[in-house]
């Protein structure tokens, strides 16, 4: 009974022994470590995505504009910005030439009534007193010539009068100093004179 007993006591306590050894020791124990290295190795690895992320500017923030520390810093650059623009556009505008229309004749009408405001006026030749008024005159058939000539009705409507300043303008040429013009006096008094007739004949061109 005593051998018996020892037996089974010896034997059962290997039984628990190598069981609860094999069980905890070989099972229970590597699991339990490898969870905490699994879970270890998730931590770096997450830490090192954040370092990443802040260091190359990426992560959720990442594109957003951030608010500048100084406000007013700000606003100067923008008026300073603005201001260059400004001065650049009008450097630009400056450097293309400034196109000034060349005006066209007047209208015959306008143009004779100037010539007209001479008729009560007049000269001596030789007196001195006929730079201006001769000067005018011509000043004045050599405009309405222009004008005749730019007429929508056409050079031929006012065939009589171009051919007499034609004439005129022939014989005294470019000359306008007084004693010159002196010369044509009557040749030019009489164009003057003349032309008046004529549009007095045709309202329609000087009314």
């Amino acid at each position: 009974m005593l051998f018996r007993d020892a037996v089974r006591t010896t034997t059962g306590t290997g039984a628990r022994t190598t069981t609860g050894t094999g069980a905890r020791g070989g099972a229970h124990r590597p699991v339990r470590t490898g969870l905490r290295t699994g879970a270890l190795a998730v931590i770096v690895a997450a830490a090192l995505v954040s370092c990443t992320q802040a260091s190359s500017g990426g992560g959720p923030g990442a594109g957003v504009p951030t608010a500048s520390a100084d406000p007013a810093a700000d606003r100067a650059r923008i008026a300073e910005d603005t201001e260059n623009a400004d001065l650049a556009e009008r450097e630009a505008a400056a450097e293309e030439p400034a196109v000034v229309p060349t005006p066209g004749p007047a209208l015959v009408r306008d143009a004779f009534a100037t010539l007209q405001a001479t008729l009560d006026d007049t000269c001596t030749p030789g007196a001195g007193d006929c730079a201006y008024f001769l000067g005018r005159v011509t000043r004045e058939l050599t405009e309405l010539d222009e004008s005749m000539r730019a007429d929508g009705k056409g050079p031929g409507h006012f065939k009589k009068p171009l051919a007499d300043m034609k004439a005129l303008f022939d014989k005294v040429g470019d000359d306008r100093s007084e004693a010159h013009l002196e010369k044509y006096f009557s040749e030019i008094v009489g164009t003057r004179d003349g032309i008046n007739t004529w549009m007095q004949d045709h309202p329609d061109d000087y009314r």
